[in-house]
């Protein structure tokens, strides 16, 4: 999901899609990735819970139901988050903090759903029942 989400925002910084948006640093994936695990464990991850399963319950709803719905929920907490970080990170956050914000969660979120919805979430859930033998 990091990596997905970084290329896209690297073309967007880019205007366009070019073999250096799909060059991102070792160095720039790793701390990415720590602050993803770091807000997803401690505010991202609960929040997305309760959300989900305020509307979706495991035994009561398909698994495709809880599935969606936690994907959905997590999608909804993180995008506000990791789009600040973005802004923070690579927008000039001294001026128009907000709006910079505001412009990045917008052209994220779409983006965000789509990759976790079709890409990132399917393949995690792939691989771990592989590695899990479930």
């Amino acid at each position: 999901m990091v990596y997905g989400m970084e290329t896209y925002n690297s073309i967007l910084r880019l205007g366009g899609i070019t073999a250096q948006a799909f060059r991102i640093s070792v160095i720039e994936i790793f701390y990415l990735t720590a602050i993803v695990m770091a807000l997803q464990a401690f505010i991202g991850g609960p929040l997305a819970h309760r959300i989900a399963f305020r509307f979706v319950r495991p035994g009561t709803h398909s698994p495709i139901a809880v599935t969606l719905g936690m994907s959905i929920a997590m999608v909804l907490c993180m995008c506000p988050l990791m789009s600040f970080v973005a802004t923070v990170l690579f927008k000039d956050p001294r001026t128009d903090l907000l709006l910079k914000w505001l412009r990045t969660f917008g052209l994220n979120l779409p983006m965000a759903f789509a990759w976790q919805l079709l890409v990132a979430g399917p393949i995690v859930r792939k691989v771990t029942a592989l590695a899990f033998d479930r």
